[in-house]
């Protein structure tokens, strides 16, 4: 018999059903200890989604707490897309994807996990990344440590402008 070992998972299983006083979001952005945020820039940042749906599940948020779109300036708006592009530009080049999936739940009844504070989903996607274990066994595979692909995210923007002073 096979195992699948996620031993992160656990802090979820025993969390599921809890109602979480802080925000994942703000405690996030705040914190001192590592926490999966890789990207920190004026109005938004980037981190790991920790219970992820395939391997480099990204999460974007502004660094204010809101739920509403709406209210989102001009400068948020594009500094949460900017900060989409910096993802993007670092999960093409870390992992080669072959697609994504996109997009954000906007309230409790949409499937938001965190309904209080606005966030965009990233999802790399690969043809070959579906197969039967999701379907039969209702698992699914992430077949790279968080902890390693964070290393790799934090470390890309050091990488990228050594190579810049070289070249």
């Amino acid at each position: 018999m096979k195992r699948l070992w996620a031993p992160w998972r656990i802090k979820y299983i025993k969390s599921s059903g809890k109602r979480q006083t802080k925000c994942l979001f703000c405690q996030s952005l705040l914190s001192k200890k590592r926490n999966y945020v890789f990207i920190k820039n004026k109005y938004s940042f980037a981190l790991l989604n920790i219970y992820p749906y395939n391997n480099g599940h990204v999460m974007v948020a502004p660094n204010r707490h809101t739920e509403d779109i709406t209210s989102l300036t001009d400068a948020e708006i594009i500094d949460l897309f900017k900060t989409l592009r910096q993802v993007i530009n670092r999960l093409n080049d870390i992992l080669r994807p072959q697609g994504y999936n996109m997009g954000m739940n906007i309230g409790k009844c949409s499937g938001a996990g965190i309904p209080e504070h606005l966030h965009l989903h990233i999802v790399p996607r690969w043809e070959a990344d579906t197969n039967f274990m999701p379907v039969i066994t209702n698992t699914k595979v992430i077949s790279q440590s968080l902890d390693d692909l964070y290393r790799k995210l934090k470390s890309y923007a050091k990488s990228k402008s050594n190579q810049r002073i070289r070249g």
